[in-house]
């Protein structure tokens, strides 16, 4: 199969031809239709996830068609259309008997603990668990836009945020996190107000609903601006980028017994920011993390999307080729154009 690999952190990836996958006994072959090109890619590549293995194919966000089956498997067959959150669940441990594969206490995830889709291939594990049938109404350029960044803000404003109409939200960073997290907010009900540093991301995060922005450039007190807007402070905040001014920007602009959602990756030098806990336990605040969803919990996401409520489609920007995959992976600390980039030719 064609794929990019990288032989060492942070060294320039290449194309290359390697074996194609077999799958499991549990698990299954993806043929590769589409993939996501995410920041935590970037964080993978340039060394901050102790799980990679050298040499690497990085990819996680994914979505096409079942190529091969496992002996064991009994849900999916050859053909089927598929997606897969990017942390799969084992199914044996105490977190995934509960139903919280998100955080199995043995994950998995493609394009991290093994190979990933940045290729033709990708092998699945658990795929009876963890594998999502993909509605036929749902193109492939759009599920895989889906992939860690989309799923991951409709648990982190849904599940882990509890985010209800009439409240105020406030995000974070409007890349592919911050963005889905806009729209799913608005969904909800709630009021968003959109802060990041780009003016063409505020537009799209308007154009999403946001009812207000704010340009972290053009302000010196980025949380003081979130609570005057919000009249006292936002109910839920969400950093959707994963940095330290990020973080303590949206702990500050919480108003008291406000919910602040750690959504972005923090990692490198923003792995352990100086949280302001005087703050947290004054105004009774509470700090949530939130780290990707379970596939039992893809259908109430599907259904809105279905009915129209939720449009991940307009999310998506551009559509490139896995050659030039190597420069959108490795330029993603440029913070260069809006939305979702998607691999599509392969």
């Amino acid at each position: 199969m064609k794929a990019v690999l990288y032989e060492a952190f942070s060294a320039p990836p290449k194309l290359a031809t390697l074996p194609d996958p077999a799958p499991e006994a549990h698990g299954v072959v993806v043929k590769v239709e589409a993939t996501g090109v995410c920041r935590s890619d970037w964080h993978g590549w340039v060394g901050h996830d102790p799980d990679i293995e050298l040499p690497h194919v990085p990819g996680h966000e994914l979505a096409g068609t079942v190529a091969a089956v496992g002996r064991a498997v009994t849900r999916f067959k050859v053909g089927d259309r598929v997606t897969v959150p990017f942390v799969g669940g084992c199914g044996h441990c105490p977190e995934c008997h509960a139903g919280h594969q998100q955080v199995c206490d043995h994950q998995f995830q493609p394009g991290f603990t093994h190979w990933g889709s940045f290729a033709e291939f990708v092998s699945i594990h658990r795929a009876d668990l963890n594998l999502v049938t993909l509605p036929d109404s749902l193109d492939f350029t759009t599920a895989a836009s889906l992939g860690c960044r989309f799923v991951t803000s409709f648990r982190a404003v849904v599940d882990q945020g509890r985010v209800s109409g009439g409240e105020w939200v406030a995000v974070h960073g409007c890349g592919g996190v911050g963005l889905s997290a806009v729209m799913i907010a608005v969904a909800c009900g709630a009021q968003v107000v959109a802060v990041d540093i780009s003016e063409a991301a505020l537009k799209l995060a308007r154009d999403l609903g946001a009812v207000a922005t704010v340009n972290a450039t053009e302000v010196d007190d980025v949380a003081g601006a979130v609570r005057e807007i919000t009249g006292g402070g936002a109910h839920v905040s969400l950093d959707a980028l994963g940095a330290v001014t990020t973080c303590v920007n949206s702990i500050n602009g919480l108003r008291k017994r406000g919910r602040h959602v750690q959504v972005g990756l923090m990692a490198g030098e923003h792995a352990a920011p100086p949280v302001p806990m005087g703050r947290v336990i004054s105004h009774e605040l509470e700090i949530l993390g939130s780290h990707g969803m379970q596939a039992h919990r893809y259908g109430a996401m599907l259904a809105m999307i279905e009915a129209g409520r939720l449009k991940p489609e307009q999310l998506v920007g551009r559509k490139i080729s896995l050659e030039q995959s190597i420069e959108a992976l490795t330029g993603m600390d440029r913070f260069e154009g809006t939305g979702v980039t998607v691999v599509t030719e392969f």
